[in-house]
Formats: structure tokens, C-alpha cells, sequence
């Protein structure tokens, strides 16, 4: 197989991590002579060098991102009879967790040109139950925080797919990450991350984490066993000295997209300076069509959250019908995600473009 027809892949995480395989084994040895695998000195450290990178007082390292989410809420005593509003155009784990602690999702529309949440929209949903407000950086492009900080509720955002992002954990009373594989700062494995200001929201976190425990005797909440392990915290701290030349090698691949032209056949996301381009996600009427010859073409591809979430069968009892949500639900439609990575090469991106332009020339 010639480079010109090998492969594609949607996300190459290995083609990112295989550089430092030395160093990622050199760090697992240190773990394994130390014999420490929950709560060492590697969880310690990634979560202080995390904060510090963030720019948050506190950061609380958890089993996964849904963990994250579950516990933030449990610590601000969001539940039964409370709602938070959110988006449904976005991983189910958004709505999941807030159902999980008893809650009730309360879904708003998107501005349909970023995708995120519309505040406008959001400010409709509000009602005297309404407890928090979820944003979601969806894609790695910022929400828009400043607005919806101005409706005067609560954020917890939903940054899993934004870590590295200097627009956010901010304004928000927390800021929940996950370290899922493909995640722009990513574990091998699973991971979560609580990222605040607030000490004693922190504190309560830390406990909830650990069964409601500080000591592993006494226990004063009911919580979860929920904790990043020492070798992924490793792991973690050696890609997280990585990130920056990651996500700047991510914004150059999502330019490079646009000056080969793209944008000519299909609607692109629009640049802002805090996008860290977790997935470079495209919109066109003719998304079928495109993806089944980026397909064709051995291109690795994917269509996101559609159904969306109003729309959902374990959501169902919400009571949502089609056509509640008509941005949320044009771009679920719409939407298709093409290669993107730190070092996605620029043939590759040719290729890509090629077999898009090709398909609009054939519709010509």
C-alpha cells in the first residue's frame, strides 16, 4: 500500500504518544519500584501541576470525566426536585450525570455557529428550580462563559474536550475534564479531573472521591470510590508537559484544512483564539454523501450525537419531542468530523480535502 492510499485514521493517538514511549516507560518503572498505585506521590503532583497550568487553586483528580461531572453536583447538593440546564447536542454523559444524582436536564438550544450553548436560549429555561447552568465546550471551542455567567446561576462546565484551552475554567464554579484516549491531554487509559477555586468545595470533592472519608474511618457523606490511579497520573504528567506543542500543532492542521479549501465544500468551524480543536467537525446538507466516499477513500470519519440528547429513548420520560430543538437538531443532521491530530501530515489533510471537493464536483 502506497502513503497515497494508506489508511486515514479519524484520531492517530498512538502516532502522538509513540515519541515518548522511553519516557512513558522510563516513569511506569519508577511506579512499579515504588509499589504506590493509589493516591502517590504521582496523583499529587499531576494534580499541582494541573492547577497550576489551568490556573485554578485546586485541582481533584478523579476515576473519569462522568465521575467529575457526578461529583461536582453531589458536592453543591444538586438534586431531586433541582434542574440544570445544558445542552443536547453533546456526549450523553452530560445529561447522564446530572439524571444520576437525581436531578432533571433541562435542554436548551445551540448558536449554530459555534455549537454550543445559545444563552438566549438558555435564559428561557430557567425556571425557580433551576440550580446550575452546564456548558459544554464542545469540540474544544470555548462556551460562551461571560455571557451565560450574566444569568446568574452556577456554571459547571463541561470541559472534557478542551483541556488546554486558556478561555476556560474561569467564571464557572467548577470545571470537570476527562482523560479518555483521544482527549487532547489524554491518559492510557481512563481518568477525570476536577478543576475549582473554591477550598471547601475542593475538601468535600477529595471526600466524596474516597467513600466520604479524610481518613478511611470515619465517614461523613455517602460518596464513591472514584480515583486516577499513580501509573495514568504518570503518564498524565509527562503529556501534560507536551500540550502545548500539541494543541499549537492542532490549531496549525485546523488552518492548514481552510487555506487547502475546504471551506469551499462544506461549512468549517470557525476559528477563535481559545479553540484547541478536539475534533474538527464540519457541517453540510450532503453529510451522507461525503462521509460514505471519505469512507471509500479508507478516511476515517464520524457523525456526532444523533440522535441528540432530547431525543434519546432514556430520556424519553422528559417529556422532548422533534422539532424542540431545531438548531440542535439541524446539526446533528449536518454535522461529519474529518482527520485531525498533532501531526496529521499535510498530505494527509490533502487527501482529505480532495475526496471532499471530489464528492461536491460529482453533485456540480
Amino acid at each position: 500500500m502506497t502513503p497515497s492510499s494508506a489508511p486515514i485514521p479519524l484520531i492517530d493517538v498512538k502516532a502522538q504518544y509513540a515519541p515518548l514511549i522511553p519516557k512513558i516507560k522510563a516513569v511506569v518503572d519508577e511506579v512499579l519500584e515504588g509499589g504506590q498505585f493509589v493516591f502517590g506521590p504521582n496523583v499529587a503532583a499531576f494534580e499541582e501541576e494541573a492547577a497550576a497550568y489551568l490556573r485554578v487553586g485546586q485541582t481533584v483528580s478523579v476515576g473519569n470525566g462522568t465521575d467529575a461531572i457526578v461529583l461536582v453536583l453531589n458536592a453543591l447538593e444538586i438534586g431531586a426536585g433541582d434542574e440544570v440546564v445544558c445542552p443536547a447536542f453533546t456526549f450523553y454523559a452530560t445529561a447522564e450525570a446530572i439524571a444520576r444524582v437525581g436531578a432533571t436536564p433541562v435542554f436548551a438550544d445551540i448558536d449554530p455557529r459555534t455549537l454550543n450553548l445559545d444563552a438566549e436560549s438558555v435564559a428561557t429555561r430557567i425556571t425557580p428550580r433551576t440550580k446550575a447552568i452546564m456548558p459544554v465546550h464542545l469540540f474544544g471551542r470555548p462556551a460562551p462563559l461571560e455571557d451565560l455567567s450574566q444569568l446568574g446561576l452556577p456554571l459547571v462546565e463541561d470541559a472534557a474536550q478542551a483541556f488546554g484551552s486558556p478561555d476556560i475554567a474561569r467564571v464557572g464554579v467548577a470545571s470537570t475534564f476527562s482523560f479518555y484516549p483521544t482527549k487532547n491531554l489524554f491518559a492510557l487509559g481512563d481518568g477525570g479531573l476536577v478543576a475549582l477555586n473554591d477550598e471547601e468545595l475542593a475538601e468535600r470533592i477529595r471526600m466524596l472521591r474516597f467513600h466520604g472519608s479524610k481518613e478511611k474511618r470515619t465517614f461523613e457523606y455517602i460518596g464513591t470510590n472514584s480515583r486516577l490511579d499513580e501509573i495514568q497520573a504518570a503518564i498524565l504528567r509527562v503529556f501534560l508537559r507536551e500540550l502545548d506543542e500539541w494543541t499549537s500543532r492542532r490549531r496549525e492542521a485546523a488552518r492548514r484544512y481552510e487555506e487547502l479549501g475546504l471551506g469551499e465544500a462544506c461549512e468549517i468551524p470557525e476559528d477563535q483564539p481559545g479553540h484547541v480543536y478536539h475534533l474538527f467537525v464540519c457541517r453540510s446538507p450532503h453529510r451522507d454523501e461525503i462521509r460514505a466516499a471519505l469512507t471509500a477513500a479508507h478516511i476515517g470519519n464520524a457523525q456526532y450525537y444523533l440522535p441528540p440528547l432530547h431525543l434519546q429513548p432514556a430520556l424519553r420520560y422528559l417529556g422532548y419531542r422533534e422539532g424542540d430543538l431545531p438548531e440542535t437538531e439541524r446539526a446533528a443532521r449536518e454535522n461529519f468530523s474529518v482527520p485531525l491530530w498533532a501531526g496529521i501530515t499535510l498530505e494527509q489533510q490533502e487527501r482529505v480535502v480532495e475526496t471532499v471537493q471530489a464528492t461536491l464536483g460529482v453533485r456540480a
